[in-house]
């Protein structure tokens, strides 16, 4: 049975997770790790580091077999401000395995928060007037009306790295 140290005690990370590995006979062990990058990461490079990093580090703080990190971030464009996420999935032999997901355009008024270095997590409070929508529906659920959440997110970059990875273990 997998042992996977998860690099974040977030409700819907985890979540995404546990229901990522469907399938897949694994014990999960959430843990707080730094991610290494800034609080609103503001590229690709800088969020897929965050995920690595998260993952790296659950595996050593947790001494398990694999190590999943999940980080979201924001990517700017010449069309305008993208919500972006990323993973890593990593044991102790070989190089992270990195997948990425979703991208919505974030309205202007939200753009121009972060552009002024609010983290968006702080930005959605203020707007949606909820507390921790990070936990929740995050961003993309506000901005697609539900039809995806966090949780759903990041659960197709958790399939998309566990396919990864066994795919290179059977190969």
């Amino acid at each position: 049975m997998l042992q996977v140290a998860i690099g974040t005690k977030n409700p819907a990370k985890v979540d995404a997770i546990i229901n990522g590995f469907a399938g897949v006979e694994a014990n999960f062990f959430p843990t707080s790790v730094p991610s290494g990058v800034s609080a609103q990461p503001f590229s690709d490079e800088e969020t897929i580091r965050g995920a690595i990093n998260r993952a790296k580090s659950a595996l050593e703080k947790e001494g398990t077999g694999l190590g999943i990190g999940l980080e979201g971030g924001v990517v700017d464009s010449e069309f305008g401000l993208f919500l972006c996420n990323w993973g890593a999935i990593t044991d102790k032999n070989n190089e992270p395995i990195i997948a990425g997901g979703a991208r919505i355009l974030l309205p202007d008024e939200i753009a121009e928060e972060l552009k002024k270095g609010i983290e968006l997590g702080d930005v959605m409070a203020e707007f949606t007037k909820q507390k921790d929508i990070r936990s929740h529906e995050g961003a993309i659920g506000i901005f697609t009306n539900h039809y995806v959440n966090r949780k759903d997110m990041f659960t197709h970059v958790v399939k998309l790295l566990v396919g990864q990875y066994t795919y290179r273990k059977n190969n």
